[in-house]
């Protein structure tokens, strides 16, 4: 079954309005809408194009896996997190200039990210953070 929350949030970690992705699979801002509110569900060749778009598998649209991005490395699964994290209004204010950073800085963030994330493994919501 077609999991349009999925669509959504890959859509816009990706930082593209319905109409960037419409115009990305040849289609209309109208369609992605009805697809995102579940009205209609994409066939399977348009299926096929905005798994493409949004660098995910038809698989994980489709709610048959958990896994966003399997096909990718781990170094480029870890990126492919961040930079969905950073896109994240909420979160990405720290790392507001990652996208447009030279590689050398990127990589310094990614690797502040991933200390942040081991310090708060295992962390449960109740816990004061850093403890």
């Amino acid at each position: 079954m077609f999991r349009p929350d999925r669509l959504i949030r890959l859509r816009k970690n990706k930082g593209l309005t319905q109409e960037d992705l419409g115009n990305k699979i040849n289609s209309t801002k109208g369609t992605i809408s009805n697809y995102e509110n579940g009205h209609s569900t994409p066939p399977s060749e348009a299926l096929v194009l905005i798994a493409n778009a949004l660098n995910t598998t038809t698989d994980y649209l489709l709610g048959r896996t958990n896994e966003a991005h399997p096909d990718l490395s781990d170094s480029s699964k870890e990126q492919a997190e961040f930079e969905e994290f950073i896109n994240d209004p909420e979160h990405g204010i720290f790392f507001k200039d990652y996208l447009k950073a030279p590689a050398e800085r990127r990589e310094e963030m990614r690797l502040i990210f991933k200390i942040l994330q081991e310090k708060e493994k295992g962390r449960k919501p109740e816990d004061r953070q850093g403890e």
